[in-house]
């Protein structure tokens, strides 16, 4: 079956297509060139004044693993907010801020979203993390696996391993997880944390091994470069949400020493400690070192106001902040000899002088990074706001005026505290689709996503352009997945399967021989059951697997 798309506006960045208009040819599941000679149009769609975008990527959304679950258990009365009925095509489902799986897959697809990268998989959990993430529907699936706080590495950091064999078990984790990148959360506090450390700063050693975070980051940063994946180390730095920590993340980049990394929700790691209230904007120089330093990415965690919940493998910080849980319920674990976990209700306030400020702090950032192409939209679903706000955050950076009308009905002091309003810059429709497309697929190393050219798999939306940039990228058009209609006038019509992308770094198989003795001897899973077959992802007919290639060698 031949598709058309014709006379829309294309903005596919990838391909340098900024606005022009230009027919776009689908023929199975792939967007394909204008076949020669006579040939038959088999569906053809006018998209003369819309507006043509690749499917959106999530590079950083919680929607797989047991922190989501907790969410969802401690949160009865989040069940009943913005439920979703049963029809002929979707199945029930609730929740606001943290949805059911199905509603999930719903609601990104209704925004024009065709995939979304969990980023903090528990390697003893992937499994259950899998499970959830195929039972999302429409959407392509991918996952960082957690690394940093893992008893196994920090044993191997204080016997001064080499780094082949942590490049070795760093590969051997990432295949028995099933994941595309690495992920640290607090690195080496998740474990001081279980010591009685109630903090762990970027040159501090954790109590019991007697290492720094700023090792740990080191070597991992070195292995993911080392191993060939794509997407660099992503980190979750030291001292989230601490006012003064901005020093914290300027020191984490300056001692990385070049090596590629991501930093994570940037805006909770971005304050200083100015002004009456102690807690002022980090920003500015945050965004200056970002420029700066071309081997740093980030995403800004934006939050937005209203109510929320925050899930996140930083218990260390999670404890911290359970003082702060709106409602007043909160739980904090540990997980096995991994990681932990730390889930704390919260509700943002425009007229909270820490909340105004974050939202403005993260604004600041977005506008002061002056390359799209290193910075990226997100929310840290759920934790500053559920995904399902990003139209409002793509108008906020869009729309100045609208951004500077909200900023007047914030607290008083935070406007004082920021120079959001002598901001002009505005996003272009190419930026969006720079930070929400392109740029999310290159990070990732999606090889054949987030462009529009010939080869690539056809996941594009279509908007109705409109001044309301709010309105525009809540209701796409229409949205095609893989070259099926899944989308119309912002409604599911039909629902499939997205695929799980992985990388499979080499490694030595005799690393397996010292974490056998491990697990025998510490875990309470064997180490068969750690590892993940391919068949276990698609056993259920829900989807498929894409292997991606390492840097430097062919797919």
């Amino acid at each position: 079956m031949l598709i058309k798309l014709t006379g829309g506006a294309v903005y596919d960045p990838a391909s340098g297509i900024d606005g022009a208009k230009q027919d776009i040819y689908i023929q199975d599941g792939r967007i394909v060139n204008k076949p020669v000679g006579d040939f038959k149009v088999d569906k053809e769609y006018d998209l003369n004044g819309k507006v043509v975008m690749s499917g959106a990527i999530d590079m950083h959304t919680h929607i797989g693993g047991g922190k989501g679950n907790i969410a969802r258990t401690l949160l009865p009365e989040d069940h009943r907010q913005d439920p979703v009925h049963r029809t002929d095509i979707c199945r029930s489902g609730c929740g606001h801020a943290m949805p059911s799986t199905f509603v999930t897959g719903y609601r990104y697809a209704e925004m024009g979203y065709t995939a979304g990268f969990e980023p903090a998989v528990l390697p003893i959990n992937a499994r259950q993390a899998h499970m959830e993430m195929a039972d999302i529907p429409i959407l392509d699936k991918g996952g960082y696996v957690l690394m940093g706080s893992d008893d196994y590495l920090l044993r191997m950091l204080t016997a001064k391993k080499d780094q082949k064999a942590i490049n070795d078990y760093v590969a051997f984790t990432m295949q028995a997880a099933k994941a595309i990148g690495v992920k640290v959360v607090n690195p080496g506090g998740i474990s001081a944390f279980k010591f009685n450390q109630r903090k762990l700063d970027l040159d501090e050693q954790n109590s019991h091994y007697g290492v720094t975070p700023r090792e740990i980051l080191r070597v991992l940063a070195t292995a993911v470069k080392e191993l060939g994946i794509t997407h660099p180390l992503h980190v979750h730095g030291c001292n989230l949400g601490v006012p003064g920590n901005m020093n914290t993340t300027l020191d984490t980049i300056q001692g990385i020493g070049g090596l590629p990394m991501h930093l994570t929700h940037i805006q909770f790691h971005s304050y200083g400690t100015e002004g009456d209230f102690k807690f002022s904007s980090g920003a500015a120089q945050i965004a200056e070192a970002v420029n700066l330093n071309k081997n740093i990415t980030i995403d800004v965690g934006q939050i937005l106001f209203g109510q929320t919940v925050t899930a996140s493998g930083d218990n260390m910080r999670q404890h911290a902040n359970h003082k702060h849980a709106s409602p007043n319920k909160w739980v904090t674990m540990d997980i096995e000899c991994d990681a932990g976990c730390g889930v704390v209700p919260f509700k943002y306030k425009d007229q909270n002088f820490v909340n105004a400020l974050q939202w403005a702090i993260g604004l600041e950032t977005f506008l002061l990074v002056d390359d799209p192409w290193r910075i990226f939209l997100t929310t840290d679903h759920p934790n500053g706001a559920p995904f399902t706000s990003y139209p409002h955050l793509i108008r906020l950076l869009m729309d100045r005026s609208f951004r500077n009308d909200v900023l007047a009905t914030i607290h008083p002091e935070a406007q004082k505290m920021t120079t959001l309003a002598s901001i002009e810059r505005e996003y272009s429709l190419q930026e969006i689709a720079i930070m929400t497309r392109a740029g999310a697929a290159r990070l990732i190393g999606l090889q054949d996503r987030g462009a529009l050219s010939a080869g690539n798999w056809a996941d594009i939306t279509v908007y109705t352009d409109n001044a309301d940039r709010q309105l525009m990228f809540e209701k796409p058009d229409y949205v095609f997945k893989d070259g099926e209609l899944v989308v119309v006038d912002g409604k599911v019509v039909h629902t499939k399967w997205g695929t799980t992308h992985v990388v499979k770094p080499d490694f030595d198989a005799s690393v397996e021989k010292d974490l056998q003795k491990y697990f025998d001897r510490f875990l309470t899973m064997k180490l068969g059951n750690f590892k993940i077959s391919d068949d276990e992802i698609t056993e259920d007919g829900r989807g498929s697997l894409t292997v991606h290639p390492l840097k430097g060698t062919v797919a």
